[in-house]
């Protein structure tokens, strides 16, 4: 286990470690799992001990919850939800319902009370890895890995709006958009 990764010295040893067959967790700023990548790219590792080295990359956010005191339903009109991508997670004829905080005492009027993770896991598979070894790039290798199963922080959290744990605006604040 190696804290954060913040130079290329530590990166340089935690590769070292992996190719020696050790598991090696450790965190590295950046705000897609792809662009970890690009990262380590850019801090000298070369692409072929990265695509050795990495079994998989996780990246994760937190969003802040709604306040259970405070939830009700918020309808969503149809055309922000099909541009957002909320009509590939729900069935609607019309409108999406979605929920938000409209803030109470317990929340101090804010809607949101305690934080909610969201994630995506990029696994690499012998084409992210042959993606990588080419330099493909953060988008390539993001699409390739969504054609894989890959879910995307954007859709994990739209999937947490849909279950009621966060906003539809916290998911589009914190979340890049997955064009």
């Amino acid at each position: 286990m190696i804290g954060e990764i913040r130079d290329t010295e530590t990166l340089d040893i935690a590769v070292k470690a992996a190719l020696t067959g050790h598991l090696v967790l450790s965190s590295l700023h950046t705000a897609t799992a792809a662009g970890s990548i690009v990262r380590m790219e850019n801090m000298g590792i070369e692409p072929f001990l990265i695509s050795s080295s990495v079994l998989a990359i996780i990246a994760q956010r937190l969003l802040r919850k709604i306040c259970p005191f405070c939830k009700e339903p918020q309808v969503i009109p149809r055309p922000v939800a099909e541009r957002v991508g909320l009509l590939k997670m729900v069935q609607v004829n019309k409108e999406v319902e979605l929920f938000h905080g409209k803030g109470c005492k317990r929340c101090f009027q804010t809607g949101y009370k305690g934080r909610v993770g969201i994630t995506e896991i990029l696994v690499f598979s012998p084409q992210v890895k042959e993606l990588v070894w080419a330099r493909a790039g953060e988008f390539k290798i993001k699409e390739t890995a969504r054609a894989e199963g890959m879910k995307t922080m954007r859709e994990d959290g739209l999937a947490k709006a849909v279950a009621g744990l966060t906003t539809l605006e916290e998911v589009l604040r914190v979340t890049a958009a997955d064009e």
